[in-house]
């Protein structure tokens, strides 16, 4: 099944595995207002998807996301804003002295797309081609895991133009994947953080040698992998994960996984992994 969005596009394969690839290439697939709301209406469907098991998050072209459509952004600066994004984006239209409004909303609806990536229950798996930069760099922290060809390349472009670093949880997310100390010297510098270094610091899960069909067989065949777990038992390892990294004692995630393992050991997902373990082969779990 396809589905048909403006700035990207989405494909559920019959065995479970959503692709979704950011796909204004000529841009540098930059976040711009419509991509922002085209990522929202799909994580808002993969919210009650459940034949999408697993997430694939690629991007058409040299560069995973450039960032943030700086174009776009000035336009919420500007006197003189076009018609058409008026039309589409209510809150471009706003009196002069209530820009701060729009910033706002803007800001705030850019975020929660990082919250609804956590919120899915699908764990997404980013494949990173070309550079990864600002708002990128911060999606594709919000992914479960990440690959990265070998030209692959991070930064966190915000603090070079004049924003703070921290932004779309990338002083969440970064810490607690690299640790506090590196972290901080890449928040603080926005330097580039080649692929190489990425897998040496845990950025990345790997890199993969090869052309843009390599990195996709990567992730693909991760993704396959995934598959022969129970649907149920994956959506709460991604929930107990998240829950975990804000866990305020050991005894509460204790009592988190007690929770999971008793609500899997209720679902046919279970009697079908023993039994397919006993028998020597590959479970075979239903879509939902």
């Amino acid at each position: 099944m396809v589905y048909n969005f403006e700035t990207i596009k989405f494909e559920l394969q019959d065995n479970g595995i959503g692709i979704l690839m950011l796909n204004r290439p000529d841009k540098l697939n930059a976040m711009s207002f419509q991509m922002i709301e085209d990522l929202h209406n799909l994580f808002d469907d993969l919210m009650v998807n459940l034949n999408c098991r697993v997430l694939i998050l690629k991007a058409a072209g040299r560069a995973f996301c450039a960032g943030l459509d700086l174009k776009e952004s000035t336009i919420l600066q500007s006197k003189r804003k076009p018609d058409e994004l008026k039309e589409k984006f209510y809150f471009i239209d706003v009196p002069e002295k209530d820009i701060i409004k729009a910033k706002m909303y803007g800001q705030w609806r850019t975020g929660q797309l990082i919250v609804k990536m956590r919120k899915v229950s699908q764990p997404i798996i980013a494949l990173i081609q070309g550079a990864a930069s600002g708002a990128g760099f911060a999606f594709s922290l919000a992914a479960d895991m990440r690959i990265a060809s070998e030209n692959a390349k991070f930064n966190n472009a915000f603090i070079k133009v004049g924003f703070s670093g921290a932004d779309m949880a990338s002083s969440y997310h970064l810490p607690r994947l690299i640790g506090m100390s590196r972290a901080a010297e890449i928040l603080y510098t926005g330097r580039f953080v080649e692929a190489e270094e990425a897998e040496r610091i845990g950025l990345v899960l790997k890199v993969v040698k090869g052309d843009d069909n390599d990195l996709f067989d990567a992730g693909l065949n991760l993704a396959q992998n995934l598959l022969s777990k129970s649907p149920l038992g994956l959506r709460m390892t991604k929930e107990a994960i998240n829950l975990s990294m804000d866990a305020p004692s050991l005894e509460t995630i204790i009592q988190l996984e007690n929770r999971s393992q008793m609500l899997c050991s209720t679902s046919d997902d279970v009697m079908e992994g023993v039994q397919a373990f006993f028998e020597k082969r590959e479970p075979e779990y239903p879509l939902k």
